[in-house]
């Protein structure tokens, strides 16, 4: 075997390869990996995949880019109102996608509230950078912390 194996950097947030017999480290996969070798490497989970599909819950504030939605015509909560909202909503779905979906029916300031809080699936650029970037780094099934974007605040299930 090869000896590569993929890491994750906490201090760029980005994933890189290791090789555990020699001790190197690089950014870009190494050239002689086929591309179905990369995707049998250990660690594989950590590179991004092209696309995913994401659920959210949208709370927004008096500070959001547009203070409005389809249950307010004029919000002015504050944002770490905002936030204490959505934790109360994380504390109630304890990991249930269900239970996600329902909040996000009921509660969330997005036009998606109609489908459970779902946006269907989106690639890089897509979405605003903060958003991209939790939904990315969630497994399937997981839920984000909070997440603060200039639409308001999310707490973000990964679907697929």
């Amino acid at each position: 075997m090869s000896g590569w194996e993929i890491r994750f950097s906490n201090s760029r947030k980005v994933p890189y390869f290791h090789n555990t017999q020699t001790q190197e480290s690089v950014w870009d996969a190494p050239k002689e990996l086929t591309e179905e070798q990369i995707k049998a490497l250990p660690g594989v989970e950590y590179l991004r995949p092209e696309k995913v599909r994401a659920s959210h819950i949208l709370v927004k504030h008096s500070g959001s880019r547009r203070p409005s939605s389809w249950k307010e015509p004029n919000i002015t909560r504050s944002k770490e109102e905002a936030i204490a909202i959505l934790e109360g909503y994380n504390a109630e779905i304890g990991g249930s996608a269900e239970k996600f979906a329902s909040l996000a029916r009921e509660h969330s300031d997005c036009s998606s509230h109609d489908h459970g809080g779902d946006l269907g699936s989106f690639g890089p650029g897509q979405m605003q950078k903060p958003f991209e970037d939790a939904a990315f780094s969630l497994r399937v099934g997981e839920i984000s912390g909070i997440v603060d974007s200039q639409s308001g605040v999310h707490l973000i299930l990964r679907t697929g």
